[in-house]
């Protein structure tokens, strides 16, 4: 069974794209960095860990789970995917 999470930020509920876990799940800002650029760039933890997720997903070649992160990324935080991921 999938569990379906969600948080509120900056007013709107927000649906996760894949299980998180509840310690990274809150909206304190955080600072990321490109691991090819080494440009960085603010956002809150719960993106952070998606974009963490993606990461591991591609290293084990979880396309799937890779491209359904970065829909959710392109889609809900397209500022930060740009730096963080294209």
């Amino acid at each position: 069974m999938e569990l379906k999470q969600s948080i509120e930020y900056n007013g709107k509920k927000i649906k996760m794209p894949f299980e998180i876990y509840p310690e990274f799940l809150n909206d304190k800002e955080v600072e990321a960095s490109n691991h090819f650029s080494g440009e960085s760039i603010t956002l809150p933890q719960f993106a952070k860990a998606v974009r963490d997720a993606i990461l591991g997903a591609e290293l084990l070649g979880d396309y799937p789970k890779v491209r359904k992160g970065l829909n959710w990324f392109r889609q809900h935080f397209a500022k930060q995917y740009m730096v963080l991921l294209d």
